[in-house]
């Protein structure tokens, strides 16, 4: 029901103290978290060690910008520079993508660390959070590039995520810091945002990270908190039988619902299946949110890895360092 952060490179006492709690499903581990890829698989096994059932251990190592992990990890391209290459060359762009995915998600998991959040399935349209995490602005070029980039996240073992669901990248504010409303209809979205999120879903997408953004047409609450959102339209028109993320409930937009509390209701309510609560400092209250419910932490346990490659293992592999070497840099595309 809750995937938490913890503080630093090695866990606390209360932080193992938290990991034996029935809530507790998983860790999301940040920059903050990481000093070396050997200590990356280290806190990994503490994880694990210290929790009584299986822990999702995940990260958002998208490329660009966000990309928790670096000193000795491949240096991944934005999600954009793909789309500009679409322009030139359809299928290298989308070959070129799959083996992102690939390369992102073997180092992940040679890291004994089981989900990156990714792909980023939301449009180019201006907003400032998502900006070059985005492949492009046209929606059948986005749908295209999911398609391949599930493919390739799945040929190494490893779930994909569709995010943010149903759709960032067209609103301007942030929701990091700002609230967010888009105040477009649902048929309109049907025909543009929702698009790549079909396309990753008949891809076999595993899971799916709802927005905070307000769509006053269509629900009065944030998308991860709207019923009508995750039942209705995820669920029943879409026909997605994977896990539900909640975005950060610790970001500015979430705090529609109120205290940490609140909002991890709202979201548990409205039938996500796991909350991210990624601020340490909201995980005690976050924990108190979720006294005397029905547990259902197994909703997880699929996305689990199989059993980590290793970096030994991954370095012996010729295509690592042969897909490593076609990955564009900065001014490539």
């Amino acid at each position: 029901m809750l995937v938490i952060g913890v503080a630093g490179t090695e866990l606390t006492a209360q932080e193992r103290d938290w990991l034996q709690h029935d809530a507790v499903a998983g860790v999301i581990l940040f920059k903050r978290n990481v000093a070396s890829r050997d200590q990356v698989a280290e806190l990994a096994a503490a994880i694990r060690a210290a929790a009584p059932r299986p822990q999702l251990v995940c990260v958002d190592q998208e490329g660009g910008r966000v990309q928790r992990f670096r000193d000795g990890y491949s240096a991944l391209p934005p999600l954009r520079q793909f789309g500009e290459l679409y322009a030139r060359d359809r299928q290298a762009a989308l070959d070129l993508a799959g083996e992102h995915a690939w390369l992102m998600a073997s180092e992940v998991r040679a890291s004994g660390v089981d989900l990156s959040f990714a792909p980023v399935v939301d449009l180019d349209r201006g907003n400032r959070a998502i900006g070059d995490r985005a492949f492009s602005d046209d929606p059948q070029v986005v749908a295209d590039f999911t398609r391949a980039y599930v493919r390739g996240m799945h040929a190494v073992g490893m779930a994909a995520t569709l995010k943010h669901f149903p759709g960032h990248g067209t609103v301007l504010e942030d929701t990091h810091v700002d609230a967010a409303i888009d105040p477009r209809t649902l048929d309109v979205l049907r025909g543009t945002d929702l698009v790549p999120f079909a396309a990753g879903i008949d891809a076999g997408a595993d899971a799916v990270m709802m927005a905070h953004v307000v769509y006053p047409q269509v629900a009065a609450e944030p998308a991860g908190q709207s019923r009508f959102w995750i039942q209705t339209v995820l669920r029943e028109q879409m026909g997605f039988r994977g896990v539900v993320f909640s975005d950060d409930i610790g970001m500015a937009a979430a705090s529609s619902a109120g205290g940490a509390r609140a909002r991890v209701e709202a979201h548990l309510d409205a039938g996500c299946d796991a909350v991210l609560v990624c601020h340490p400092e909201l995980v005690e209250q976050s924990l108190r949110a979720v006294e005397g419910r029905a547990l259902n932490t197994a909703a997880l346990i699929g996305l689990i890895g199989r059993g980590a490659l290793g970096w030994d293992g991954l370095l012996a592999d010729a295509r690592h360092a042969a897909v490593q070497s076609r990955m564009p840099g900065p001014a490539d595309c």
